[in-house]
């Protein structure tokens, strides 16, 4: 039945099959294999979606695009401008910068890359950044929006491991900071070596003056995560109910506000939304039967007991993991691998005695970094849609950040404290 079920899984996505069709179709095989009746997949499918936390889902993703359409999105880009545009390599770090501000509020890395890149990346070619070097920025600093919360795959995670999803969200903050100082640091490397982005000089009275002012515009975009996690943490409504309050608040701010948000583009924000949230729900549905699969054949108990027979030791563990997910990465949809994988390697986990919020954090991140690896990183796609050039020009530029991406999933694996501090 195992075997079934990964070699049709493996060829159909050889086949370039989508994600969820690949999953269904493996596990129908596998099931139809081992004669159970195919109702068993309804079910597990129906249990899979019938969750009030995935609720959380379509309605930040919703409040992304609503975001966007509405002006919140330019504003923080000005804010970030204004903060980190007159240094040298200012521009590429407001790339980051931006996405760090738009990460806390969308759940999503594609939305936050092509949010931030339409916007940005014309800007940067003006500067002298050259397109793929522009790309690679903002393809990189695009998986912010899965780290820094709200996240959707954390929710994904903490639903899958049975975790809490607000002390996932926490989990990713400073791990979040990290990664966007350590993405800015290089591209102000990158930009004092090849000569982007010759700098404005400015007095300090006017960068105070122009940061104000910004800020000042961009005040009730900012207010967003407040309101988010704010109510979260304190306990006035759950994480899907914050989902809701975020569309709302994105909608109304956008529409009276900053009066951008038409409301005859609506309904292409619903359409366009409820296309995303489908394919991310059809992802999870088919997944949970392939997990089912893989549950009844004791494949996370062999899976750990393997680990346990190889090294007792976490640092081992934490090492063999994060090769593992990295690879799993660059060939499978994220949520896919979260779903999978998260029931059968966090129980694991915590026999070493790895806490298993702190886990759920490395797994995401690591796995976020499949965003940004071919042949399937979504956010390369994106990035070099937005910036109109192939898929094999962005490569070359990218491989720095990869590599400061990667440097970023050690320190975090083996320093608990930074996921950890804020509980």
């Amino acid at each position: 039945m195992i075997w079934v079920l990964m070699l049709s899984f493996a060829g159909l996505l050889v086949l370039s099959v989508p994600i969820a069709i690949a999953l269904g179709f493996s596990a129908v095989l596998a099931l139809q294999f081992n004669g159970v009746p195919l109702v068993l997949m309804a079910q597990s499918v129906y249990e899979a979606l019938d969750s009030f936390s995935l609720m959380a889902v379509p309605f930040f993703i919703l409040a992304g695009s609503l975001m966007y359409s509405g002006g919140m999105a330019q504003r923080l880009v000005n804010l970030a401008n204004a903060i980190m545009g007159w240094i040298k390599g200012g521009l590429g770090a407001v790339v980051v910068l931006s996405s760090m501000f738009f990460s806390t509020m969308s759940g999503s890395s594609s939305a936050t890359t092509a949010a931030i890149g339409s916007i940005l990346i014309p800007a940067m070619e003006k500067k002298g950044y050259p397109r793929p070097f522009a790309a690679a920025v903002l393809a990189s600093s695009g998986e912010l929006g899965v780290i820094l919360p709200p996240s959707v795959p954390m929710i994904i995670y903490a639903l899958s491991a049975n975790v809490s999803v607000a002390a996932l969200f926490l989990a990713g903050i400073l791990p979040g900071i990290l990664i966007s100082c350590s993405l800015i640091g290089l591209v102000w490397l990158m930009a004092r070596l090849k000569g982007f982005d010759p700098v404005t000089r400015i007095t300090l009275r006017q960068w105070r003056r122009e940061v104000m002012r910004t800020l000042a515009d961009a005040s009730l975009a900012l207010l967003m995560p407040v309101l988010i996690l704010g109510g979260i943490y304190s306990g006035l409504f759950t994480t899907t109910e914050a989902a809701v309050v975020a569309v709302l608040y994105a909608l109304l701010v956008g529409k009276f506000a900053y009066k951008q948000l038409r409301l005859r583009d609506l309904p292409e924000i619903f359409g366009r939304s409820a296309v995303t949230s489908a394919i991310i729900l059809m992802i999870v549905g088919f997944a949970a039967i392939f997990a089912y699969v893989l549950t009844v054949n004791q494949v996370p108990h062999k899976l750990g007991a393997f680990l346990t027979g190889i090294s007792d030791s976490p640092v081992v563990f934490l090492l063999l993991v994060n090769i593992a997910l990295f690879l799993l990465g660059m060939f499978m949809e994220t949520l896919a691998a979260i779903i999978i994988l998260a029931p059968i390697l966090a129980p694991a986990a915590i026999q070493f005695g790895i806490d298993p919020v702190h886990f759920g954090a490395v797994m995401v991140i690591n796995l976020a970094v499949g965003m940004v690896t071919p042949p399937v990183g979504v956010n390369l796609f994106v990035a070099c849609q937005v910036a109109n050039i192939r898929l094999e020009q962005i490569i070359r530029p990218l491989v720095p950040f990869l590599l400061v991406l990667l440097m970023n999933v050690i320190v975090i694996s083996y320093i608990p404290f930074l996921t950890t501090w804020f509980r």
